[in-house]
């Protein structure tokens, strides 16, 4: 998946400017594909220019104008035709699984640490994820296809801080018990 991909599947909902795409990306396809405000405004450019997106200028009187970008059926057959490929897996890039590989270089106790961490972020991770399927998928008989589809995404988010904690829990486990070499 490329950053465009992800921007446009946020512009199918609605049309946004670019700080409040920003926002919806966050708090969206942000969760499991990280890009900065700067690289959404870079590649909300590139999308314009490919005609997959345009923009309306919306002056408002003593602040700046607001730019707001709508996808465009090109856009949207450009999205459909992704979409059709069969998609592949990410490669893994962990920097925890690097450090853990080369640990013999560090006393113990400074993987110990930095595993602890992120065994707290996945807990918040997940105690997030948690949040938003109690407050938008309590009654899963009643969800809409949209809705199932969303949810769908949310369960793996779910799974994977589950599997990550589990992964943490266990490296501890074995980080405590290993005799210094």
């Amino acid at each position: 998946m490329s950053l465009s991909h992800a921007i446009l599947t946020c512009l199918i909902e609605a049309p946004h400017s670019g700080y409040d795409l920003s926002k919806v990306f966050s708090e969206s396809v942000g969760y499991f594909w990280h890009a900065s405000q700067q690289q959404i405004y870079r590649e909300l450019g590139k999308l314009e220019t490919q005609g997959f997106i345009v923009s309306e200028i919306i002056p408002r009187e003593g602040r700046l104008d607001k730019k707001i970008y709508s996808i465009t059926e090109l856009g949207k057959q450009h999205l459909v035709e992704w979409m059709k490929k069969p998609s592949e897996p990410d490669v893994i890039r962990e920097d925890i699984l690097v450090k853990i590989f080369s640990g013999s270089l560090v006393p113990i106790n400074v993987l110990i640490e930095d595993v602890e961490s992120r065994h707290r972020t996945h807990q918040n991770k997940l105690s997030k994820y948690r949040e938003i399927e109690k407050e938008h998928f309590a009654n899963k008989a009643e969800l809409s296809q949209r809705e199932k589809l969303k949810y769908l995404v949310l369960k793996a988010g779910i799974r994977c801080e589950l599997e990550w904690i589990d992964w943490c829990k266990e490296a501890l486990e074995m980080l405590k018990d290993s005799k210094p070499e």
